[in-house]
């Protein structure tokens, strides 16, 4: 069933104003594509007829952060036909075809030369609802943002396992695409979990990427050293960024947390290293640009807990609680909601719940522009999985809760006086197939937050 009538929300900081509509019927499909869930999203790939059979002028505003139920009628023929939306804002027109068929068209065309803005439509087909969203450079998305920002108050894509994109078992593999790739396309928080090799041998620095006990690949150790070297030559070709790392050890044999905490200080994140934030407290933006921010699930030696006046090293995600729907690290710094423990296909609807609970609790907070009150990281596992049975490994669990976190952000998250942030929202299998949707949603939460910060500089000017 497909709602009867279209509606708009408008996730940008710009009014935008539906002049027209166009009804197209489609001449035939070119593939079809099979998925244990289909991402509500997408479309099979299809040839539409490129006039009209019918259209309607209208005059439909929507204010930012507004949503339009219209008398528009989803289809008048079928419901196979699709729609051309016309929208102006600022005087430039933009247009959309949907249901969206290919990753390109998730982009609205602008209908005019040099214009000012890049607008992004997401359509939820069983809805009929379109969300629009100020596009970014997904490679650089943070250099739209101000520097006195607080890192914990942005939407930010991260992944679960990151590096686990090889050839693995597939309770192992929980990416689609390698890290570089999720870095290019907006991603900003990794989850990396490693094997001390040589743990006894201080002039050793080899840590395995591993998922629990195993390794990452078929084919042989991957190592955290030459993942650091993707990163650092992102960061140095995209000074604007930044990225979260979380740590945390795993992995068979012997070594333990403070072994770990050595080798990174000694060999990965030195003292005379300027490319990685290492102190105890969240970073604004400007603090963290270029640099990557150590986010720690690991306790450390004696020796850097002395540093930062006793405080520490790295922001401190110790006392990490275990499969748990919603708490808070004891440094007061990370909220976390991580429940994985899925046993079977039909409690899937409580991870999402789950989800959706602390994607809520984040964008009620609010970020004061004169930094007062606390913001702490709010981060958010969308994954989970049951090694045990097929229907819970984890690409089974992302097929479902992935469209179903889209969902709920362009229809659903928040209508309060919060800044409507995600925090940081920890996925397996995006951009499978090409599909970046739920990348670009939480990206595009951020416009909320900017206007606020914007319009509170303009006024202190």
């Amino acid at each position: 069933m497909v709602a009867d009538h279209l509606t708009i929300r408008n996730l940008t900081s710009t009014p935008v104003t539906l002049k027209r509509i166009e009804r197209l019927r489609p001449l035939g499909l070119t593939k079809s594509v099979t998925r244990v869930f289909t991402n509500r999203t997408r479309a099979d790939a299809s040839i539409t007829a490129s006039e009209p059979f019918a259209h309607e002028d209208v005059e439909i505003r929507v204010d930012p952060f507004q949503t339009v139920k219209t008398d528009l009628r989803t289809y008048v023929d079928s419901d196979k036909e699709k729609l051309r939306w016309i929208f102006e804002a600022e005087g430039e027109p933009h247009q959309v075809h949907t249901p969206v068929p290919t990753v390109e068209s998730a982009t609205m065309r602008a209908l005019c030369d040099d214009p000012k803005l890049n607008l992004t439509a997401v359509y939820v087909t069983p809805e009929a609802h379109l969300a629009i969203y100020s596009s970014a450079r997904m490679h650089s998305w943070m250099g739209e943002l101000k520097d006195s920002l607080l890192l914990s108050s942005l939407s930010i894509p991260g992944t679960h396992n990151s590096a686990t994109c090889y050839v693995a078992p597939p309770s192992v593999r929980c990416q689609a695409v390698s890290p570089k790739e999720q870095l290019q396309n907006g991603v900003r928080f990794f989850d990396i979990r490693v094997q001390p090799q040589y743990p006894d041998d201080a002039a050793r620095d080899e840590l395995i990427l591993v998922h629990g006990v195993f390794p990452i690949s078929f084919k042989g150790n991957r190592y955290l050293r030459d993942l650091m070297r993707d990163i650092h030559d992102f960061l140095d070709a995209n000074p604007s960024e930044t990225l979260i790392v979380s740590i945390k050890r795993e992995g068979p044999g012997t070594h333990t947390d403070q072994q770990l905490s050595r080798i990174l200080a000694d060999h990965y994140a030195r003292p005379d290293n300027p490319k990685w934030y290492t102190r105890p407290k969240i970073p604004t933006l400007g603090d963290a640009r270029g640099k990557v921010v150590l986010l720690r699930r690991f306790d450390i030696d004696d020796r850097l807990k002395a540093l930062h006046d006793g405080q520490g090293w790295g922001i401190d995600a110790g006392g990490w609680a275990d499969n748990c729907d919603h708490a808070t690290c004891p440094s007061g710094l990370v909220c976390i909601q991580d429940f994985y423990e899925v046993l079977a296909k039909h409690t899937i609807h409580q991870k999402v719940q789950y989800v959706l609970n602390h994607c809520r609790r984040a964008g009620e907070r609010r970020h004061l522009p004169s930094g007062g009150g606390s913001h702490p990281f709010f981060v958010n596992f969308l994954s989970a999985s049951n090694f045990w049975k097929l229907g819970t490994w984890p690409e089974k669990i992302a097929a479902k809760v992935n469209p179903a976190t889209v969902e709920y952000l362009c229809r659903r998250h928040c209508d309060n006086d919060g800044d409507w942030s995600t925090g940081i929202m920890v996925t397996d299998w995006v951009g499978k197939d090409g599909d970046w949707d739920l990348v670009r949603c939480i990206v595009g939460m951020n416009a909320r937050l900017r206007l606020r910060h914007e319009e509170h500089g303009e006024k202190r000017g």
